[in-house]
């Protein structure tokens, strides 16, 4: 067995990132930028009000406060005005400031009195409520790096600038083999020695909370040869290949013998943890897979410390849990040379371990919000001693 740091590296070292695409940018969102964005213009193109109110020539005020308005600027029309002396324009928000007018006063700010306005700001000064051409971005200007995130704010900046497609590193394609003859779908009545499935259901969600949409989930019977058969064809059709099931050594569990016929180099099975010691990973042309352990808990807590290292790595996904240092909230011991990751809730500075810790109960990891990481050699816990916590949400 190989420690929780060394299958971390590994997994790092072995997934490359996917070839990156040329994506609409209605369809980027959740994704890595895999190239620079620069402004194609100015942004914006024209010295624009920030507020609804008056155009004005500042220095117009020295010798009077009433000024005579002389036609209105709405948002999208550009208009021209012969001479602008003592004059006022009304205007609005977003719309292009006339030329020879340097300063907008607020519309808070003036008396409007038949056809004039009288400006009492005494805070105002030459160049307030402009906004200055290239003041969000100047043409040619870097307006996002490679490597950024698309949030909805970075899409909407990019949309702003003028850009339409980006390159982007692509959602990778997932499958999901699911292994085990005992097992049966939801909905569907259970027979003599049957349990429900529910692997799939906890890994297609928490994939798609990282925006992944593109999975195929595939069952296969405790079978060496079908396994073998449907985990080749899901290799030629995905980016990553996740099983459930069959990787301990037992009678019936046929992953580690399938895998070997697929030709996937083996790179490291079992780790020094609990829950989900029995975890495979191996790669073939470029393609990482996971046996991961049959148990609900196991799943989920390999999915999160490690099928999130291969996804973080393929695609720029932020998968990985955070992690912060809290205060334990109770008293626990271990046995040294094992890492737990135990699940747990925290508030503010404190996280606490739930009930229902085995390996098979998922129902202390519905309500669960982080998971604690207790180190291999370490064996006992005080109330109050710090330890690394890898948040969920």
């Amino acid at each position: 067995m190989i420690s929780v740091n060394e299958a971390v590296q590994i997994i790092r070292s072995a997934v490359r990132q996917l070839s990156p695409v040329v994506m609409p940018l209605e369809q980027a969102a959740g994704l890595v930028l895999a190239a620079d964005v620069f402004a194609p213009v100015d942004v914006p193109s024209f010295e624009q009000s920030a507020m609804d109110g008056y155009a004005i020539r500042f220095d117009d005020l020295a010798s009077a406060k009433t000024l005579l308005v002389e036609g209105e600027v709405p948002a999208g029309v550009a208009r021209e005005f012969a001479d602008l002396q003592h004059k006022a324009i009304r205007i609005f928000t977003g719309a292009p400031v006339p030329a020879g007018a340097d300063t907008v006063v607020m519309q808070e700010k003036v008396l409007v009195e038949e056809g004039t306005i009288t400006v009492n700001d005494p805070d105002l000064t030459k160049g307030s409520n402009v906004r200055a051409k290239g003041a969000e971005i100047g043409r040619g200007d870097l307006g996002l790096p490679a490597g950024t995130y698309l949030s909805p704010a970075a899409v909407g900046f990019i949309a702003g600038i003028g850009i339409c497609e980006v390159m982007v590193f692509p959602p990778p394609r997932i499958s999901i083999i699911v292994t085990g003859r005992e097992l049966q779908q939801p909905g569907r009545p259970l027979l003599p020695g049957q349990v429900y499935e529910s692997n799939s259901y906890s890994l297609r969600a928490a994939l798609r909370q990282h925006g992944i949409l593109n999975v195929r989930v595939i069952t296969a019977d405790d079978h060496v040869g079908e396994l073998q058969q449907k985990l080749e064809a899901a290799l030629n059709e995905s980016d990553m290949v996740l099983l459930t099931g069959g990787v301990s050594v037992g009678d019936y569990d046929f992953v580690l013998e399938a895998a070997s016929m697929c030709g996937i180099t083996k790179l490291f099975h079992k780790i020094k943890q609990r829950p989900g010691k029995p975890l495979f990973f191996g790669m073939r042309n470029g393609t990482p897979v996971f046996g991961l352990p049959g148990n609900p808990s196991s799943v989920l807590t390999c999915f999160y410390e490690y099928v999130t290292e291969a996804l973080e790595q393929l695609a720029g996904i932020r998968a990985k849990p955070g992690a912060a240092y809290l205060e334990f909230g109770e008293a626990y011991s271990k046995k040294a040379g094992l890492t737990h990751f135990l699940k747990g809730r925290y508030t503010g500075n404190q996280v606490v371990p739930l009930n229902a810790q085995e390996s098979f109960r998922l129902s202390s990891f519905a309500t669960a919000n982080c998971l604690i990481k207790l180190e291999e050699q370490a064996t006992d816990f005080k109330v109050g001693d710090i330890v690394e916590v890898h948040k969920l949400r």
